[in-house]
């Protein structure tokens, strides 16, 4: 008797977790704060938090491309050894541009990783599509709740490179797990009574073959046409770039007020927590009433969570805002990689998501940039007035232009 092997979902989650905790870890917080260390300046900084997200623009579409067509689980495996290796070179860093490049090295994994997970899962499960993506991101969060809390008490007790060691053991463990992903996945059938097949779930979807070039370009423009899947990702771009910047800076926020560093942790754990918590609750909401409903107040919340901060500047009220934040956050990407499925054609999963992935890489990336510049030239909180404004700016457009897409949209939106 053969034994059982973990379903794709089961398997995919864990070497999910494992490997963002092992990204979380090497900048919540202390990628903020290993640069201040270095003496780069508040708008090197930006750059530096931004090198990260810099692939995402560049490979997340080409991941998700030759994922339709190779197979998901070799351009996996290749984000995998990223994650195996990066870590180990923050070992060696002794200046703020060596940093910079370990951070572009680094993420290539994230890149891959999330765009070739998420069109998987999002290929596997239809009836449940954003309930099974939100859980699994929850599952991802678990590893990003854990990492600041770690890497704070780490950073207090012993020091930048004992952080970058445990990263480092978690992306060889990631790795390890993913070699047990099956090439071909598992096959799970629920059967009538009279053996007639009811659902297949969790397989693999047959590789297409090899990618030409002209397929590859006839793809993009596929997806780049579909006015509603670039309105969605236009909004994730949003987001993120409000997210990214929240990461980077309301680290540095708190230090400025005097706050220590296992505080800090507290302060960015919390609201990676609300995200765990929050996002398949979200996910269902989504799944039951539209994503439209979910997105809209979900934008509201983080804008106005955002704007408080300079209001309360203390560990307490920190926290909360950081908590409102992550619900913001959770209620807006529980529904937009769904929302984009629903949206996509042909089974061009992984081409979409490469798209939604790209487009919220440069909000991602511009997100660390501009609140660095805002910082350095007019303060913290003009920064935080200037994100709050990007996410009702965002809401709105949501709110005015999805009329537009409703008629040829499904239910759910």
């Amino acid at each position: 008797m053969k034994p059982s092997r973990p379903s794709f979902f089961v398997l995919i989650a864990l070497i999910g977790g494992l490997a963002i905790f092992s990204s979380t870890l090497s900048k919540t917080p202390v990628l903020p704060l290993f640069a201040q260390s270095l003496n780069a300046p508040p708008a090197e900084i930006g750059w530096i938090v931004m090198a990260s997200t810099l692939p995402g623009v560049l490979i997340s579409y080409p991941a998700g491309a030759l994922s339709d067509h190779l197979g998901k689980r070799r351009v996996l495996l290749a984000s995998l050894v990223v994650f195996a290796t990066a870590p180990f070179l923050y070992l060696v860093i002794e200046t703020a541009w060596q940093l910079m490049a370990v951070r572009f090295y680094h993420g290539f994994a994230t890149a891959i990783f999330g765009t070739v997970a998420s069109a998987a899962i999002a290929e596997r499960y239809s009836a449940d599509r954003a309930a099974r993506l939100s859980t699994y991101s929850s599952v991802t969060i678990v590893g990003r709740s854990i990492a600041p809390f770690l890497g704070g008490t780490l950073i207090s007790l012993a020091s930048f490179g004992a952080v970058y060691v445990a990263c480092a053991i978690a992306g060889v463990l990631a790795l390890g797990a993913g070699l047990l992903l099956h090439p071909q996945g598992v096959r799970r059938q629920t059967l009538a009574p009279d053996g007639a097949v009811l659902a297949q779930r969790d397989h693999e979807p047959t590789p297409k073959g090899k990618l030409e070039l002209p397929h590859f370009w006839a793809s993009l423009a596929t997806v780049l046409r579909d006015r509603g899947i670039m309105l969605v990702s236009t909004v994730e771009a949003a987001q993120y770039l409000v997210f990214g910047a929240i990461e980077a800076f309301l680290a540095l926020y708190a230090s400025s007020l005097g706050i220590p560093a296992w505080q800090i942790g507290v302060i960015l754990g919390v609201q990676l927590v609300s995200i765990v918590f929050a996002k398949p609750l979200m996910g269902r909401v989504s799944d039951r009433v539209g994503r439209r409903r979910v997105i809209l107040p979900g934008l509201l919340i983080g804008a106005t969570s955002v704007v408080l901060l300079p209001v309360f500047p203390n560990v307490v009220g920190l926290s909360v805002l950081s908590l409102a934040f992550g619900l913001g956050f959770a209620t807006v990407t529980s529904s937009t990689a769904a929302l984009v499925a629903d949206l996509t054609k042909d089974g061009r999963y992984g081409a979409s998501m490469g798209v939604l992935r790209t487009v919220m890489d440069v909000g991602q990336s511009i997100g660390p940039v501009l609140t660095g510049f805002m910082v350095g030239v007019a303060g913290y909180a003009s920064a935080f007035a200037l994100l709050a404004a990007i996410l009702a700016a965002a809401a709105l457009m949501l709110g005015l232009l999805l009329r537009g897409v409703d008629k040829g949209a499904p239910e759910r939106l």
